[in-house]
């Protein structure tokens, strides 16, 4: 066997320059190693600073040698609808914020925190609660309702999940359920009753939440952010 003819061609192909489709794999791999915990943030650094400063493949190759190639694709979860029903003891018994429009309209809307458990009234009156741009800092949120002779409604964004259950006398109480895609995403439940009143809550289309719950992701980001903002700073 000519050994010769077999290096050759590997020589060859570590002596051309990198492209950046190969910068780009070598950062992919990179980035699995960090997210993983097979490199540290200092570490990923570092090699993503080498990355972006090789100029052929062959200077590129040991920077991935101790680590297994990216995964192409991630397997995807089994998809589980979120439960009916809070999580026992997860929600408190008193609420964190009471809204109440008796002969009049209130409304909670805009950048807002969410607490785990809210109550609405509605008496002869209007109350409006707006989620979709509100701070998740919880995954389960409680809103109960009561209207009698009154209106409220409620949106959510569009990637979270929506529960309801309750009823109406005389009057309508209507929850569009909504399944999340993310099993992290939080999950709203709606309860309560309609007297010769209305209660509606659904997803506001267009708008999705931006703080769904994901530690694992918000650490990596701020991870990936340490090291190119290291980079950018040479």
């Amino acid at each position: 066997m000519d050994l010769q003819k077999q290096t050759e061609p590997r020589q060859q192909q570590s002596e051309l320059r990198a492209s950046d489709a190969d910068r780009d794999r070598i950062a992919d791999i990179l980035r699995e190693a960090l997210a993983e915990g097979r490199l540290t943030a200092e570490e990923h650094a570092e090699r993503i600073e080498e990355v972006y400063r090789a100029k052929t493949v062959g200077e590129l190759e040991p920077l991935v040698r101790d680590l297994p190639p990216a995964h192409p694709l991630r397997a995807t979860p089994a998809y589980a609808p979120a439960p009916n029903r809070p999580t026992a003891g997860a929600i408190p018994v008193e609420p964190d914020e009471n809204v109440v429009a008796v002969f009049s309209a209130a409304m909670r809307k805009g950048r807002w925190r969410a607490g785990r458990r809210m109550h609405a009234y509605a008496i002869f009156g209007s109350v409006e609660i707006d989620l979709s741009e509100a701070i998740f800092e919880y995954q389960q949120v409680v809103i109960k309702v009561i209207s009698v002779f009154g209106n409220v409604e409620i949106r959510v964004p569009e990637n979270v999940s929506l529960r309801g259950a309750g009823g109406g006398v005389l009057g309508n109480f209507e929850v569009s359920t909504l399944d999340s895609a993310d099993a992290d995403a939080p999950v709203v439940y709606v309860d309560g009753l309609a007297i010769l009143g209305n209660v509606e809550a659904r997803p506001k289309r267009g708008k999705l939440v931006a703080d769904i719950l994901d530690r694992a992701s918000d650490r990596v980001t701020r991870k990936l952010d340490h090291g190119l903002r290291k980079h950018l700073d040479r």
